[in-house]
């Protein structure tokens, strides 16, 4: 993972460059991998706060989410011979020279590199994702697909002029989406297995990866009330799990698209973890979307 320290001056001009009401740029960050929430400031600051932010933070590769923000910027040109042209050239040739004087080059397809890292080739967009990119286990798969999921989202909620725009309001939406983004990884995918009996009842999980000893749960913040039962609900899932034979991993993913969570940190701190008890050991990673 890269966390480079994305200049102010760079987060100035990406911020004035990339246009969009609130809610637009919300969704662009949040689908980048910018972490959440949104910073609560006004239009002209927010978003160089918010970019300067993911440079900040070491969970996040800084220049993945800064070429998934320029990407369309950068590679989807207005019509030639038009004033919107003539001032995305412009703007355009700010980013290139911004980049340039932090050590960076943008490549097409949403990739920031520094310098001394440039691809011998530029991408071949002929060629399968297995080529570019081989994870080196289940979990490097599941980090990329997890943090990309707003992304992943993005071409089906704003689809072309005529057709059907899908959502993403459900669990079983979002469940859906990441089984279709792992089934080309991953061959034995079981879904909605039941769990050995915790306090009198059984639960099914969401997806049990039986080679890798590995159960992925999906839960979606529903409201405000929804955001402080959530915890308990994954607190008895965790128990469930924990006595299942082949769950040794528990990867939990929690899509609060409306930030409706309080303290999505405090909930992490207190779910994640190895519980091991002589009936069983899970452990646990949670995700806040």
């Amino acid at each position: 993972m890269t966390n480079f320290r994305i200049p102010r001056s760079l987060c100035a001009v990406v911020g004035e460059v990339i246009e969009g009401s609130h809610s637009t740029l919300d969704a662009l960050y949040l689908s980048a991998g910018a972490p959440g929430p949104p910073p609560n400031l006004a239009h002209h600051s927010k978003w160089k706060t918010w970019l300067f932010q993911v440079g900040t933070d070491q969970d996040v590769d800084s220049l993945a989410v800064l070429g998934n923000i320029l990407e369309e910027f950068m590679d989807v040109a207005p019509s030639d011979e038009t004033d919107a042209f003539v001032n995305w050239l412009e703007n355009r040739e700010r980013v290139v020279d911004a980049l340039e004087k932090c050590g960076l080059r943008y490549y097409r397809g949403g990739r920031v590199l520094p310098n001394d890292a440039a691809p011998r080739e530029e991408p071949n967009v002929s060629r399968s994702i297995a080529e570019i990119y081989q994870p080196s286990s289940v979990e490097d798969l599941l980090l990329v697909l997890l943090r990309g999921l707003r992304r992943a989202m993005h071409p089906f909620t704003h689809r072309r002029k005529g057709a059907h725009s899908l959502s993403f309001d459900s669990e079983y939406d979002i469940q859906d989406l990441l089984h279709s983004l792992l089934r080309p990884w991953v061959a034995d995918i079981r879904p909605e297995e039941f769990t050995p009996s915790y306090a009198g009842t059984s639960t099914r999980m969401d997806f049990l990866l039986p080679a890798h000893n590995l159960v992925i749960e999906v839960k979606i913040v529903r409201d405000r009330t929804h955001g402080k039962k959530i915890g308990d609900e994954l607190i008895i899932d965790i128990e469930h799990y924990r006595r299942h034979p082949e769950c040794k991993k528990l990867w939990c993913a929690i899509y609060d698209p409306k930030n409706f969570l309080q303290n999505s940190e405090g909930l992490k701190m207190d779910l994640e973890g190895n519980r091991n008890m002589p009936d069983g050991q899970v452990t646990t990673r949670v995700f806040v979307l």
